[in-house]
């Protein structure tokens, strides 16, 4: 009975605030909505976030993540609507610190190019790898070496797929839209570089947790050994197909 009442303490707690963080996001968004600098950009970069908020209040009561994971969730969904406002290429990031250090807003940082884009994918790996592993951990029961492999290697894989994204829909509505969703800035290798920053983050913040767990975790080094064991010392390929068909 002690352990449902802490369970439905903590459940309830966590749908607190979560429900803050809904509304906060919420009225931040309606801000934003009013007056994008391209509202055909704006719709575009919010079609995905749109879909992964739905998919978020959907699995809340069967999948409910922890407060942590909600928290970076919530951070980059904070950066990612800001670069939809003002489009990616176009956030006035430079004006804003100018202004906050009682300086010019013009000279040559005003020519350079903007990298509030970098930021965002680099704070897609540092910010989403977390969640990514509370998924693994949870539903594939991943342990030791893989719970912090499969995250880097999942948030890699779809940062490559963003950019396939990215590519297809420039591809398809070209034009100044095309332009400004892709944001490449005449930058050749611009899709390489926000492969490699989002691989980077996440990297940073699959080792992060990792060090908090060697520091927390009496058996992290048993668990990594046996993460890395090998559990079925017969080969599968050929030799699967061969005995899944003797047991036809």
């Amino acid at each position: 009975m002690r352990i449902c009442a802490v369970w439905h303490h903590a459940a309830s707690s966590r749908g607190r605030y979560l429900l803050v963080l809904a509304v906060l996001l919420l009225a931040l968004w309606i801000a934003l909505a009013v007056a994008p600098f391209d509202r055909a950009d704006w719709a575009l970069e919010n079609a995905l976030a749109v879909v992964f908020v739905v998919v978020l209040a959907v699995s809340y009561k069967s999948f409910p993540l922890s407060r942590i994971s909600y928290s970076l969730i919530f951070l980059f969904l904070v950066l990612h609507e800001v670069g939809a406002h003002y489009t990616y290429s176009e956030v006035p990031y430079r004006a804003w610190f100018q202004a906050l250090a009682g300086s010019p807003a013009d000279g040559p940082a005003a020519e350079q190019r903007n990298h509030f884009d970098r930021f965002v994918h680099f704070s897609y790996g540092l910010l989403l790898a977390y969640p990514i592993r509370e998924l693994f951990c949870r539903v594939a029961n991943a342990r030791g070496f893989w719970g912090y492999f499969l995250p880097l290697d999942v948030t890699m894989s779809t940062s490559m797929l963003f950019e396939l994204f990215e590519w297809a829909a420039a591809e398809i509505f070209g034009g100044d839209l095309g332009i400004a969703y892709l944001g490449t800035q005449g930058d050749v290798w611009d899709a390489h570089k926000d492969m490699a920053l989002a691989s980077l983050g996440a990297a940073l913040a699959m080792g992060a947790t990792a060090l908090l767990n060697v520091w927390l975790q009496r058996d992290f080094a048993r668990e990594w050994a046996e993460s890395l064991r090998v559990k079925h010392s017969a080969p599968l390929g050929e030799d699967e197909i061969a005995r899944l068909r003797r047991r036809r």
